[in-house]
């Protein structure tokens, strides 16, 4: 279902102010639920063609509305058109696309093997939409993690109810227009700020999907408990990155700085700090340096591919990390513009103010250590991150990070970039969040995958074993057909083999002789 996309944001707004006048006693997110709810218990997204013309709906919205989601988005976070082409739009794309092509086979029932009790039955998983989910999409990324996930639940036959961060307030206004592109009662977008969100949260939903930080995460985990109602909570933290000193630095600096203080280091998988031996701290920030220089020119301000804070409570809180620690590159700042300078901090100690809490900004703090050991032990004394980066020549150092630490993903030698593979589950793990999402993983993370078992009404023989009296012959039957272990794949080739064997000794005696 596609209505007119020729519709501008001010007749939406005249759509939206008949709507409420049209409540009554019930608010505005209640209605959203109901009628999602209703609209969802027709049964109309259950077949997989709705399912792919809404999805291929979704993306002619940020086709033929990318004029205004660019405008968002420079009003928002001072993006430029392409990089929100590349950090938004691209990657959302590709969900889609791959959902479109893979929803069939994601959709598909999935045998299991069989036991001897089994045997003849059919027995699968059958994945089955969950029924009205919550999206609370966050403002660093406004249309990508807001709308990826809404791929996965229009992908799984869910009807959902989207709350754009009120932040990003001018991305939110557009996100309103996809009532004209997608089935406007089955997926509902409600808009507003805190209390809009706290209203929502109090009503019933069948999954709540939360991007944002863990503060919050706990008050909508919190909400969701009063109706059992499970949650997919992408959250933070500090991502730490290890630099082994024996490696190519340039390269890894090259690296860190590119995702460190992509989007203004606004992103949830950011290296929020570095740690390194104190040998090769300075040449860390000469490297650095060389890279902010080279990508964002000697005046970053001025850059059009450099962006700014969202806004100036997220400023002065940034600023106010900032304190107390010393600067070795940037600190410049125009809080009339939300402008901080792509900005590195040395000789950092766990106790700053800096190692408090996230950043979430273009700050890099540098923590020096003695090693891979007490890199591991700082990484391990801290809640599980994100993501955890290590750059090494070493296979082995890898591979100790790897095993003696944990995290919602590890990246060798590179940042952030695993958040673009879909074959990959992207989510946290402890405080960093919990849950996952990305191709068929955001499929499965918002599907039942119902336990099917059928079976005919006869072998009724076999059942004698559980059926009263229990006596000690049928438990010793009932250990055999419920612990041994059969490779029922492996006794079917026999089985075939032993019939080739028949038929050609068949052969042999009656043609050949």
């Amino acid at each position: 279902m596609r209505l007119g996309s020729a519709m501008t944001l001010t007749q939406v707004d005249d759509v939206n102010s008949l709507q409420i006048h049209s409540l009554d006693k019930m608010s505005r997110e209640q209605l959203a639920v109901q009628q999602a709810r209703k609209a969802f218990l027709t049964g109309r997204s259950k077949p997989l063609e709705y399912r792919i013309k809404q999805l291929k709906n979704l993306n002619q919205f940020i086709t033929e509305r990318a004029a205004d989601i660019n405008n968002a988005l420079r009003k928002d976070l001072y993006k430029s058109e392409n990089a929100t082409q590349m950090f938004e739009i691209i990657g959302l794309e590709g969900e889609i696309n791959l959902a479109v092509s893979k929803l069939a086979e994601w959709a598909a029932p999935r045998p299991v093997n069989k036991t001897l009790i089994t045997i003849s039955d059919d027995v699968y998983i059958q994945p089955e939409p969950l029924g009205v989910v919550l999206i609370i999409g966050a403002w660093n990324y406004p249309i990508a993690v807001t709308l990826q996930p809404l791929v996965g639940a229009i992908a799984a036959g869910n009807a959902a109810v989207v709350k754009p961060s009120e932040v990003s307030s001018h991305t939110a206004k557009v996100m309103e227009l996809l009532s004209l592109y997608l089935d406007p009662e089955m997926y509902q977008v409600v808009t507003g700020g805190v209390p809009e969100t706290q209203e929502l949260l109090k009503q019933r939903f069948d999954h709540i999907f939360y991007t944002g930080n863990s503060t919050v995460g706990k008050l909508v985990m919190e909400a969701a408990a009063h109706h059992l109602t499970p949650v997919t909570l992408e959250l933070g933290g500090k991502s730490p990155c290890y630099i082994d000193k024996n490696c190519d630095i340039g390269i890894a600096c090259r690296r860190i700085t590119w995702g460190k203080y992509m989007n203004c280091g606004q992103t949830c998988i950011a290296p929020d700090y570095l740690l390194c031996e104190s040998s090769i701290q300075d040449k860390v920030i000469n490297e650095v340096q060389k890279c902010i220089q080279e990508f964002y020119t000697n005046d970053p301000k001025s850059f059009a591919d450099y962006g700014r804070i969202i806004n100036q409570r997220h400023f002065k809180r940034i600023m106010a990390l900032i304190e107390g620690s010393t600067v070795a590159i940037g600190g410049d700042s125009d809080e009339s513009e939300c402008y901080i300078a792509p900005t590195v901090l040395r000789d950092v100690t766990s106790g700053s103010k800096v190692m408090q809490e996230e950043i979430f900004g273009p700050v890099l703090p540098i923590i020096t250590v003695n090693g891979l050991k007490e890199a591991i032990q700082f990484i391990n004394e801290r809640e599980k991150p994100l993501a955890l980066y290590v750059f090494s020549s070493s296979s082995k150092v890898i591979k100790q990070m790897i095993s003696e630490t944990s995290s919602g993903a590890l990246l060798a030698n590179d940042c952030l970039v695993h958040f673009t593979i879909s074959d990959l589950p992207f989510g946290g793990v402890g405080n960093s969040g919990t849950g996952r999402y990305h191709g068929k993983y955001g499929f499965d993370q918002l599907s039942h995958l119902r336990s099917c078992l059928i079976k005919k009404l006869n072998m009724e023989r076999v059942n004698q074993m559980r059926y009263p009296p229990h006596t000690k012959e049928k438990l010793r039957w009932a250990r055999v057909f419920l612990l041994k272990q059969v490779n029922l794949a492996r006794w079917r080739q026999m089985v075939q083999v032993a019939v080739f064997a028949a038929l050609a000794a068949f052969v042999v005696k009656r043609f050949l002789r």
